[in-house]
């Protein structure tokens, strides 16, 4: 049977049994050390898994991204068709200016007296479609809040309206005077 590779270079006189020791420890070290921290990142095998869970990961996270985006979309589309599905029908003779407060801004928005008294009574509600705004019932304009709080600009308690009502009637010194009905400010 052939030597090995070390037995041919010791009887050529190469190699001397010190240096075969010498590498023979060296090698066992390597594996030792390979064993105890894993491949190393010479290991193609090692270097392809590694690619692939990297791979896997990236993948992940992008499929989570267009979900998130799939969803945003979704719920814009129901706020939207929530809006225009049960938008209060504007009169063209709407005469009365009722101001709001849109992030910084004051807007007005014509409407009827009657959609007024809504309004504050908080029976209505305003919300912004695009650039334009509609008046929707408040418990449509609870359920668009629930989906996009940022839509809705202006929804008062009907709750709240009465007990301010009540509150100023009992603390008010004029409340024994009658305010004329066709008295406009």
């Amino acid at each position: 049977m052939a030597d090995s590779l070390q037995d041919q270079l010791r009887k050529a006189g190469l190699v001397n049994e010190k240096k075969l020791k010498k590498a023979q420890r060296v090698k066992h070290a390597e594996e030792m050390e390979r064993k105890a921290h894993g491949a190393t990142s010479d290991d193609p095998v090692v270097a392809a898994q590694r690619a692939r869970a990297e791979k896997a990961k990236r993948d992940k996270a992008l499929n989570e991204e267009r979900d998130r985006q799939a969803n945003l979309k979704a719920l814009a589309a129901q706020v939207r068709q929530l809006i225009e599905l049960n938008r209060q029908p504007r009169d063209k003779t709407a005469d009365v200016a009722f101001n709001f407060k849109d992030g910084r801004a004051i807007k007005k928005l014509f409407v009827t007296k009657r959609h007024q008294g809504h309004l504050v009574n908080g029976q209505l509600a305003i919300v912004k479609l695009g650039d334009s705004y509609e008046l929707v019932p408040t418990a449509v304009a609870q359920k668009i809040r629930a989906r996009d709080p940022d839509t809705v600009v202006v929804c008062n308690d009907a709750v709240e309206a009465k007990a301010d009502a009540q509150k100023t009637d009992a603390e008010d010194p004029y409340a024994n005077y009658k305010i004329p009905d066709d008295l406009d400010w």
